[in-house]
Parts: structure tokens; sequence; C-alpha cells
């Protein structure tokens, strides 16, 4: 199989979808790579190492999609690169379809298989979005952190606090990878953090394995409560391949204090404030109802070189598969990767997404 690596063209996005090794593991097994030029400088890899794996270096992105049976990538397409699909071809990268009606919708039309690492689902885990939700928890703190300060138009509070002053109070809304990320963080620097969830027995387990942590059943009342206090919000709620639920109304926000910061995590698939939009590294952060938001929608592009890696630890296996054994063959081989197949020839083939926007629903395979 010819496997296609294109460059990311999302804003500041500079992490790549396999490294030199990865590249050189396919080359080995008789499959042909490719990796547009200067596809993995972003994060630190570059060209001749590419080929020095038995890689070959591609120009254009355009040569890239045209060449290759499946493009791997990170990030979905943005528009300048959906005339570039066609049908028969696999894309495997995130999708996030829920949250763009006009990205599924072009993904229908080109007749590409899109399977989406997110919706991937092993038991109750989300194998390959795991590692991006780490680093989006962990770095969800810092960002946080910083733009509390007040050269940063923050409330000045912070989260550590210091012999003689309280901490900072961390409000945890979700407690799945993402959130739990958060919290370990958010707990690292001594603030004093509360983590909701719906579910009691994560509740139950997080109460165990993190006992400096606040517990508190995630309900409209209870984040009612604990908004005037909070310094800094983290939305991290997931429903796998669905748009996330609003969960934070306006109404919360206007009682937490000037200057306070909400970072949303679930952005990517739509955000769970209502007054949350997707921002990016470049700009990251705006104020509504005195509260900074930072809804940065690729978050774990800031950490490229560590994002990167931890992604192929994850997606190469996958890879792998496909390359080796084609779709179908691929599920026969590893079932679960079945449900990562959100669209294919033509046909929408995720019930989240279908559900999403009203669409008709297939059966993947």
């Amino acid at each position: 199989m010819i496997i296609g690596v294109p460059k990311e063209i999302k804003e500041q996005e500079q992490r790549v979808a396999l490294l030199p090794s990865a590249a050189g593991q396919l080359v080995r097994r008789g499959h042909s790579v490719l990796v547009e030029k200067n596809a993995g400088v972003g994060s630190g890899y570059r060209d001749e190492e590419y080929v020095k794996a038995g890689a070959e270096i591609v120009d254009l992105a355009k040569d890239v999609f045209a060449r290759a049976d499946m493009i791997v990538k990170v990030k979905e397409p943005l528009k300048s690169e959906f005339p570039l699909l066609r049908k028969g071809q696999i894309l495997f990268t995130y999708l996030h379809l829920a949250a763009s009606k006009a990205l599924t919708e072009a993904l229908l039309k080109s007749g590409v298989t899109g399977v989406a690492y997110e919706t991937i689902q092993v038991g109750n885990r989300l194998p390959l979005l795991e590692p991006m939700s780490e680093i989006a928890g962990r770095m969800s703190v810092v960002m946080g952190a910083n733009f509390l300060a007040k050269y940063n138009g923050g409330s000045g509070v912070l989260l550590g606090g210091v012999p003689g002053v309280l901490p900072g109070r961390v409000v945890v809304v979700g407690g799945g990878t993402s959130g739990v990320n958060a919290a370990r963080m958010a707990t690292g620097l001594g603030a004093d953090v509360t983590i909701l969830d719906v579910d009691l027995e994560r509740l139950r387990f997080l109460d165990l394995a993190m006992s400096s942590t606040n517990t508190l059943y995630s309900s409209e009342a209870n984040l009612q409560e604990l908004m005037p206090d909070c310094d800094l919000l983290i939305g991290a709620v997931l429903l796998p391949g669905a748009k996330a639920p609003k969960l934070i109304t306006r109404a919360m926000l206007r009682k937490m204090k000037r200057g306070s910061v909400l970072v949303d995590i679930s952005i990517d698939q739509g955000g769970c404030a209502e007054t949350s939009r997707a921002t990016t590294h470049l700009d990251p952060v705006y104020v509504e109802e005195g509260v900074t938001h930072y809804c940065v929608a690729n978050m774990p592009a800031a950490y490229a070189r560590t994002a990167t890696q931890a992604l192929t630890n994850v997606t190469y296996r996958y890879v792998e598969l496909l390359a080796d054994f084609g779709l179908e063959g691929a599920c026969k081989k590893q079932p679960a990767l079945s449900g990562g197949i959100n669209t294919r020839g033509g046909k929408l083939t995720c019930r989240a997404v279908a559900d999403a926007h009203g669409l008709p629903y297939e059966p993947p395979l």
C-alpha cells in the first residue's frame, strides 16, 4: 500500500502523523511511504531522517493525496484539502465530525473512507485519543495558571498560594482522561481542586486514587454552587464521537470572579460552555462575562514533539493493520477499528455524528 503523510496546514499545527522510525517499519513491511516536504520539521524531524528510513519526500500536498491509497494525518482536513480526497481512499486522522457539518458533508461528497482516531473504542477506553487528552489536561492547568497572572488580564491568583495565603480554587468538569490529568497537575501545584463527574463509580475510584482532590457529583446545582469561588474552571467533557453538551452556562460564568479563567478542552467537539468558541495558539483567549476563555482546538500542538511521539505510539499499530490487510481485513483482525469508520463511500457510518447533524446513518461494514 502507498501511505501518504501530508504536512499539517491548520494554524500553528506542528505535529506530524508518522515518525521516521514508523515510516521505516512500514517500508520494511513492503509498503511505500510518501512524506510531504518539511512535514516533520515542526516536531523536530528533518526530511533527511525520513529519506534514511526509506520514505520518499514529495514537494506538493496534492501529489501526496493523488498517489496515496491511505492518508495519515493528525488533524481534520481543511477546506483547501477537501478536493484532494477521493472515493476508495482511506483517511486516518482525528476528524471530530460532530463539531462540523461542513466537514462531514465534504467527506461524504468525496466518498473517502474517513477513519477517526477519536471513535476507536476498546472496552471503555479511547486509546487513540488518550495521549492527546493527557497532554491537553496537563496543559490546561499550565495555560490557566498563566492567564490568571495580572499581566495577562487575570485576577492575580497564584494557584498554589503561599504560606499564610489560601491556594487558588480549580474546578474540573469531567473525570475522564483529560479531567484527571488536569486535576493531577492542579493538585501538584498545590491548588484546591474539585473534580465533577456523573459516574459515581468513577468518582469512587478518583476518591481513592487522588485523595487530595475533592470529588463531587456533576449537576447544575453543584456547579452553580462552586462558581463564585472558582479561579480556574476546566471543561473536560467527552461523549465519544458526539458533540459536547453545554454544561457550563452563561449564567454560571456571571457568578465567577472577574479575571478568572475557563479552559475548554472540549472545544474540538464544539465546547462544553455556552460561551465557548474555537481559538488558535496565536490568539488563544478572549473575555466574556469577565472570564478569560482559553479555547484552542488543537492544544497538544503546542508541545509538538512530545505529542507526535505519544500519538505515533498508539496509532502506528492501526496504520500497520490497515496497510497490511486493507480496511475490511484490518477490522477482522482488530474489530475495534470498525468503530473508527465515520464515512465510507458517501455514507455516514458513525451514529453519534449522524445524530449530531440529523443525517441518515448506515453501518460501516
